[in-house]
């Protein structure tokens, strides 16, 4: 039987704005993120999407997403296997250093993780939370590195292909059944009316 996970990107954070490397490191939503978030709410309200459970990466940024879209109606269970990728000694330095992508095993030899690792870590959590009983409908908030490589291990099986530069608030639909996620639908939530101001 089919059921139904959508993963979703955090808002907008500092971090962001300042073009700093963020993966285990953390830094708050900024006003925009706060808002961009109750914008991607909405497209779970216009659906009537409702979620058995939810769960969130440990880092600050997923869990204040995660509350603000489903305005605290739903407990929630945080997970280290949901965090972003971990850069190693680049964390929260300047983007500019990142090496140019594929990224490979670049941070490993700096203390971090490799593409592989990452990916191995989000589809073991995945499966073991979409194995759980009493999980038709989960809501899991995460990060853009994180997602990306998660989304991958499955791109046989997608219907969405384009998928590089994960926005903020970035929802992915995927059916799971077997063992496989079907990446289903990306929903990009219509941030216009924020620029209005």
């Amino acid at each position: 039987m089919k059921k139904t996970l959508y993963l979703m990107r955090h808002g907008q954070t500092l971090f962001n704005v300042e073009h700093k490397i963020q993966g285990w490191c953390d830094s708050p939503l900024t006003e925009l993120g706060i808002k961009q978030a109750e914008i991607a709410s909405r497209y779970f309200e216009d659906n009537n999407i409702t979620f058995d459970h939810c769960y969130a990466s440990t880092s600050e940024r997923a869990c204040d997403t995660l509350e603000i879209v489903t305005k605290n109606k739903y407990p929630y269970t945080r997970l280290k296997g949901l965090k972003e990728w971990n850069f190693g000694r680049f964390e929260a330095m300047d983007e500019f250093l990142n090496p140019q992508a594929p990224y490979d095993d670049f941070f490993v030899y700096y203390g971090g993780e490799g593409p592989k690792q990452v990916q191995e870590r989000m589809v073991k959590t995945l499966t073991e939370i979409m194995e759980k009983d009493d999980h038709e409908s989960v809501l899991a908030l995460s990060h853009g590195g994180s997602c990306y490589v998660f989304v991958d291990a499955f791109e046989d099986y997608n219907v969405v292909h384009n998928h590089m530069g994960i926005k903020n608030c970035t929802i992915f639909k995927f059916e799971y059944e077997d063992g496989i996620f079907s990446c289903v639908d990306m929903i990009e939530p219509d941030f216009n009316e924020l620029e209005k101001h």
